[in-house]
């Protein structure tokens, strides 16, 4: 049996209810996965390479594959409440002993509010809060719509369709947005938006989720404050009492703690495993208590942000005094305003924090709850406000030191660099009937090329959130055709035409196109293979020689791993590489422009590689507007 889906829990029967229309993510046919799985393997390997790698997938395809495959689809078809993907994907993340900063945790910074006086550290913070409840309020009681992937715009992505599938009773309405390739997203993941927290144990962490917490935590200086923001009745505070709170704490003149507690969620899982029993044993636990069950946690940060990098930084890891890294979310507020949102990814993905952050900027910008002028409820805070105080004895001392030295270590290496290209956009890449992800795909390969005379496995992260309990599935934009493309225009543009030249990229965008829509529709390899290893290894089975091949290692070594999102609410994006010789590529592909903000470690020269990107997308740029390029 797969095991039980750890985002429902039993009294969560509504939910399971409503969402049980919706179809699982389909387990695709073996000879397909070993088809694409050769397809990404061949531009990553020489011929004798890939003749061997050939062998081994087909001989697994024949043999204990087959009968892993036949075992997977068993479970698949015993399991309808889910999919086949969950109980592995969970336990991946949890599973994983590495710390959750810069290797799990993402993050995406808002927009400024449009109105410059709103931008105060204090109204911000008070507005995005109460937007943040009113999201909460409003899919707790069941009126947040779902959104829909519309694979056709131009038939769904309408009024008439939104207002006819909103009182299509949900056993049919599948059915109905079937016909128009439009698909609900599962939103089952957004229950662990609030009041929930990866907590670490040894060999596998657990998410723990009390939805009867009314609280906040908020950390400023390293120092940890609860107040109440719902009431005994489930109603919010009045905004101008959460202002005077959050005032209060602004005001605070504690010093910083000796011993911040924040750096032990950068530790090694197992390492914070244990010190957090100690916390435990040491008389911590009512405290602890409140961070794990606090709705989210607020960090509102001393300093304004510099520029773009200096964002990114602050977003992506900050100070760790400052942090609470297993939260679901942090919602962080520098002195300026400047907002931004750090998630720990084991719970969810891009997507459900992507319409959180959305609806909050809507919300705290359009109907926002307090003004410049508003003036703080007269509360006694003092009372209202609790401030955390943590025993520590002499081994969770020595434990924060190192992880603070560590962490510490750890960011000196982080290197965070980005370019705009403002030359063209999505329009113009319209215009000209190419794919915009793909232009972006394919500069990436270009400039790798470029830089390293390579070819590397590249990760790319697609939501299968179309389907129930669906998760993510791999794209894999490094391909035959991306190849010969790139080494078309970055070793032998001379010999080609520029009519040559445009050819080659629209046969990069329709092989691309066609990826995405298999990836989307839960018809990628990836995850299947990943399954049936899992699979195997759950029955004690020794691991198949296909895995075994260094083929397999290589292509989920993923040297340049990626991953976009464009919305009116986010300014910025970005996570760390995802190994220690890669890149992570956060890029955003807007009407008129492309940006890209990329981490690597020392290993890697981000700056170069991003000065390749430029140079990469002008080349391609001015071949299509029918340019000749120059080296």
């Amino acid at each position: 049996m797969v095991p039980r889906d750890p985002l429902c829990k039993e009294n969560h029967d509504a939910d399971v209810a409503r969402l049980s229309w919706q179809q699982g993510l389909p387990v695709p046919k073996l000879e397909d996965t070993i088809t694409r799985y050769l397809n990404a393997q061949k531009p990553l390997l020489n011929d004798d390479q890939f003749r061997k790698t050939e062998e081994l997938a087909h001989a697994f395809e024949k043999g204990i594959g087959r009968e892993l495959h036949e075992q997977l689809v068993a479970q698949d078809n015993q399991n309808k409440h889910t999919s086949y993907i969950t109980g592995p994907w969970f336990d991946m993340y949890l599973k994983a002993r590495e710390p959750v900063v810069l290797n799990f945790n993402a993050f995406m910074s808002f927009n400024p509010d449009p109105k410059a006086e709103y931008n105060d550290q204090l109204i911000r913070a008070t507005n995005m809060t109460v937007s943040a409840i009113r999201f909460m309020k409003t899919f707790r009681a069941g009126y947040l719509e779902p959104e829909v992937f519309h694979l056709d715009p131009k038939k769904s992505d309408t009024e008439i369709f939104k207002r006819i599938i909103r009182f299509v009773p949900s056993s049919i309405s599948w059915f109905g947005a079937y016909m128009v390739n439009a698909y609900p997203l599962d939103m089952s993941q957004y229950f662990r938006l609030f009041n929930s927290t990866r907590v670490p144990k040894l060999n596998r962490d657990e998410l723990y989720t009390d939805e009867k917490a009314k609280h906040l935590l908020v950390l400023r200086n390293g120092n940890f404050y609860v107040f109440d923001v719902i009431d005994r009745d489930g109603n919010m505070l009045e905004p101008s009492e959460i202002q005077a709170h959050l005032k209060y704490i602004l005001s605070d003149n504690s010093p910083a703690p000796a011993f911040p507690l924040g750096y032990l969620t950068s530790e090694n899982r197992d390492t914070w495993a244990l010190l957090r029993q100690n916390l435990l044993e040491n008389g911590n636990e009512e405290a602890l208590q409140k961070v794990d069950s606090a709705m989210f946690c607020l960090s509102l940060d001393d300093f304004a942000i510099k520029d773009l990098v200096h964002l990114s930084h602050t977003m992506l890891h900050g100070d760790a005094a400052n942090r609470w890294y297993d939260k679901s979310f942090n919602l962080i507020i520098t002195k300026d305003g400047t907002a931004g949102i750090n998630f720990e990814h084991s719970w969810g993905d891009g997507v459900a924090v992507l319409r959180f952050q959305n609806e909050v900027f809507k919300d705290s910008t359009k109907t926002p709850a307090i003004s410049p002028k508003s003036q703080p409820a007269s509360v006694d805070s003092s009372r209202a406000v609790q401030k955390l105080d943590f025993k520590l004895n002499d081994a969770l001392k020595a434990g924060i030191t190192k992880a603070k030295q560590k962490f510490d270590a750890t960011v000196e290496s982080l290197s965070l660099n980005m370019i705009q290209f403002q030359e063209g956009g999505k329009e113009l890449l319209k215009q000209k009937k190419v794919s915009p992800d793909a232009v972006a795909q394919l500069a990436f390969q270009m400039a790798f090329l470029r830089q390293y005379d390579q070819t590397v496995a590249t990760y790319e992260s697609c939501s299968t959130a179309a389907f129930k309990h669906g998760r993510t599935e791999t794209i894999r934009p490094a391909s035959v055709y991306t190849k010969k493309c790139s080494e078309a225009f970055v070793k032998e543009f001379s010999k080609h035409s520029t009519e040559e030249l445009q050819n080659l990229i629209v046969e990069c965008s329709k092989y691309h196109g066609r990826l995405t829509k298999e990836a989307a529709m839960g018809q990628g390899f990836d995850r299947h293979l990943f399954s049936l290893r899992y699979l195997a290894l759950s029955k004690g089975l020794a691991l198949p020689d296909f895995y075994q091949d260094q083929a397999y290692a290589r292509l989920n070594h993923n040297i340049i791993s990626t991953s976009t999102l464009v919305s009116p609410a986010v300014q910025l994006g970005g996570f760390g590489p995802v190994v220690s010789d890669g890149f992570g590529v956060g890029y955003q592909v807007q009407d008129d422009w492309i940006g890209c903000n990329v981490s690597s470690y020392p290993a890697r020269n981000g700056k170069e590689f991003l000065q390749c990107i430029y140079k990469s997308l002008e080349d391609i740029f001015n071949v299509l507007k029918g340019k000749k390029i120059g080296s």
